[in-house]
């Protein structure tokens, strides 16, 4: 059988391509043939990633498109002769970005409306989480389920060391990170007012680091510094990276003491997967499909009491027994995260079209 995935951009180090790749590479060893099309394709996967327009991309037996933004991929996909398998990555909800960016704003917007067009010209749609699969079927499609996104957690757990790095990092603070994009949906405000809230009732000898884009919504990214300013937060506590390679990305990891995601939108959370696989305490604000990925690990809370939320973060930083349960648990959970469950719900989606 030939399937086939379509995706929007190829970019190595991108969660949605890396699992695209993956998934090529087990329905390979499954006996398939398969290949991956992409509109964008970073020049070191050209040689593995072909272009959607080459004819090739339109004879599968199966296609797989991965939406998460509005594209012209998304009407040549319901045009497509064979089956077709929607999976879904999630659009965060435009009211997030209607104070920053109206052009965002508008995207996903779009994004949304563009995704109901596919109703009824799909056989299958799945989310990468069940939160995910339960929007798609709120808006409308059947049947639905879930094929989990791949995380490649040996780019954190196989990385050189970066001695240098570390031992900045190693100079006394305590180093609580955050991954991912500065965007709205991140509530990077609220990570600002949780460290000024640690510094009064539980210890002053804290660094907030944040490792992404912060260029993504640059009026966001302006309001986080003013705040900074007005609550006259201590520049040197606060690190923003900006994105960085991965022998960094597991540095900072590697050197943390916890985790900390009070986001309020993900349909996912790949860096809460990383967390857990770098051995690192998670304490996330308990919002769309976090507890899912979590899977009863980490720390979760809600609502969102950020004096609590405090109180959590000293004890996974001080409390050595409690912050060895939390370890132990997600030692355990991240076990669900391996190939096997991957290749399960690629051979449940083919046995749809057997």
């Amino acid at each position: 059988m030939i399937v086939h995935q379509w995706v929007p951009a190829a970019h190595r180090g991108d969660a949605v391509g890396d699992s695209a790749r993956k998934v090529r590479d087990l329905l390979r060893d499954l006996g398939h043939e398969s290949d991956l099309f992409a509109m964008t394709i970073d020049d070191d996967l050209r040689d593995e990633v072909w272009s959607w327009t080459d004819p090739a991309a339109r004879r599968a037996d199966i296609t797989i498109f991965h939406y998460a933004l509005p594209s012209a991929m998304t009407g040549a996909f319901a045009s497509l002769d064979g089956g077709r398998v929607l999976q879904y990555h999630n659009i965060t909800p435009a009211h997030f970005f209607a104070p920053y960016d109206k052009q965002i704003y508008r995207l996903t917007w779009l994004g949304r409306r563009e995704l109901g067009t596919l109703v009824g010209h799909v056989d299958l749609a799945l989310g990468d989480s069940d939160y995910n699969r339960q929007e798609l079927h709120a808006v409308g499609f059947a049947p639905t389920g879930v094929l989990p996104i791949f995380v490649d957690t040996r780019r954190i757990t196989e990385a050189p060391r970066r001695p240098a790095l570390e031992k900045v990092l190693d100079d006394g603070l305590t180093n609580f990170l955050f991954v991912g994009r500065i965007a709205p949906n991140k509530k990077i405000e609220d990570h600002i007012r949780l460290a000024e809230v640690y510094k009064r009732y539980v210890d002053t000898n804290y660094r907030f680091i944040f490792v992404g884009k912060h260029d993504a919504v640059p009026a966001y990214y302006t309001t986080i510094r003013a705040m900074m300013a007005e609550f006259q937060m201590p520049a040197d506590r606060f690190w923003f990276t900006g994105p960085v390679p991965d022998e960094d990305l597991a540095a900072f990891y590697r050197t943390a003491t916890a985790y900390i995601s009070l986001s309020e939108h993900e349909g996912f959370c790949v860096p809460l997967v990383e967390a857990m696989a770098a051995d690192v305490p998670v304490l996330a604000y308990a919002s769309s499909a976090v507890p899912e990925t979590l899977g009863g690990a980490g720390m979760c809370f809600a609502p969102k009491d950020l004096e609590y939320a405090a109180e959590l973060l000293g004890a996974l930083a001080f409390d050595i027994p409690l912050r060895q349960k939390i370890l132990a648990g997600q030692r355990a959970r991240l076990a669900v995260f391996g190939d096997d469950r991957l290749r399960a719900g690629l051979l449940d989606m083919l046995a749809v079209f057997s």
